[in-house]
């Protein structure tokens, strides 16, 4: 077989290795099914098993309350930049409140802007998005539609701590990066989505967790593909759904539940891990250099550069070699970034921080 390597990828990202295993022992024939997940109905009591246990898993994981609906969408999480204002802003009075730390909080006021009006509650752009604000130096409307904010930037490797208290309005969360991380408190949510590649299962599937009351709010002359009362009252089956991702979701929080044993284990692992390379910088001073500032630093994204520019390609090179893949930083940042969601071992985690000690020590 071949050797897998350690994927540092932001997303599709790694898979735990478990889930993979018994995917693959499943994939010609589903267990007193006969068939493969792929050739299975979307209609089939057998994926209404899948469909239903994989929602149980999340409300188990997340203590989702009863008056919160989870949706299994397609088009990932920028899908839901649109969706997101034309259901909730399309045609309204009122501004929706867009707090931008990042990438991907600027695509979704993007988006947001062509469907009604849009306010900038905060933007990072001075400090080239290295940090998350503050409470009191978000700028928000008491009357806004919702405020909405990206929990964590993935290509920045900035985090919330905590979520922003928005008072009455609905809070919406692009919580694409850090879902199922670490516990969330789902009841100060209207609205939180997260396309499934970094933590949750592969790309093809989007899990939405909305509020009742939201729904009641939706227009009707919306696409009915856009539409999530009439996604919530299909209870994700509208069309196709996309039966083998949902699948994945399912063994994915199948493995969460049974092998870690839950979000606060998982939240503690992922401090393990992330501390790892923490540490190997902070112990390398003046060699990396970290792009978020120390209050904002992500769980799930490590976003450093090489103090000197010309060793980037060696210690690409060199990590390649050591079985460590897909290190290289995006181009708006540059350097390189370490991205070790919920699947990355820690063995992974310490094998990379070995080797930044070790190219730190051979290159000063």
């Amino acid at each position: 077989m071949e050797k897998r390597v350690y994927n540092f990828s932001p997303g599709p990202a790694m898979l735990p290795l478990p889930v993979l295993e018994e995917a693959q022992r499943d994939l010609l024939a589903l267990p007193g099914v006969g068939m493969s997940i792929l050739e299975i109905s979307h209609r089939s009591k057998e994926f209404t098993q899948i469909i239903e246990q994989a929602e149980a898993n999340l409300r188990r994981l997340l203590a989702i309350p009863d008056n919160y609906r989870v949706l299994f969408l397609q088009g990932g999480a920028q899908m839901q930049f649109a969706m997101v204002p034309m259901n909730f802003l399309r045609g309204s009075d009122k501004a929706a409140d867009y707090i931008l730390t990042g990438t991907w909080g600027k695509k979704a006021s993007g988006e947001a802007k062509t469907q009604g009006k849009v306010r900038v509650a905060w933007d990072g752009q001075e400090t080239n998005y290295d940090r998350v604000p503050e409470q009191a130096q978000l700028d928000l409307d008491p009357k806004a539609a919702y405020v909405h904010f990206t929990s964590n930037e993935t290509i920045q490797g900035v985090q919330f701590p905590t979520e922003p208290d928005t008072g009455n309005v609905p809070l919406v969360c692009d919580a694409s990066s850090d879902f199922l991380c670490r516990p969330v408190p789902i009841e100060r949510y209207g609205i939180l989505y997260a396309c499934a590649q970094k933590n949750a299962g592969p790309a093809g599937v989007t899990v939405v967790i909305i509020r009742d009351d939201l729904l009641a709010k939706t227009p009707h002359d919306l696409p009915s593909m856009l539409n999530y009362k009439l996604l919530a009252e299909a209870k994700s089956l509208f069309n196709t759904p996309p039966v083998f991702a949902i699948y994945m979701v399912k063994l994915v929080t199948d493995w969460l539940l049974a092998e870690i044993g839950g979000l606060a284990k998982m939240l503690e692992l992922n401090q393990q891990k992330v501390q790892l390379l923490y540490d190997a910088i902070d112990r390398c001073e003046g060699f990396y250099d970290i792009h978020a500032a120390p209050d904002s630093r992500s769980l799930m994204n490590v976003a450093f550069r090489l103090a000197n520019a010309d060793l980037d390609a060696p210690f690409l090179e060199q990590a390649a070699q050591r079985g460590l893949a897909n290190l290289k930083g995006h181009r708006s940042v540059g350097g390189c970034r370490a991205s070790i969601y919920n699947a990355m071992p820690i063995e992974g985690v310490q094998t990379l921080a070995d080797f930044m000690l070790e190219f730190c020590d051979q290159r000063k």
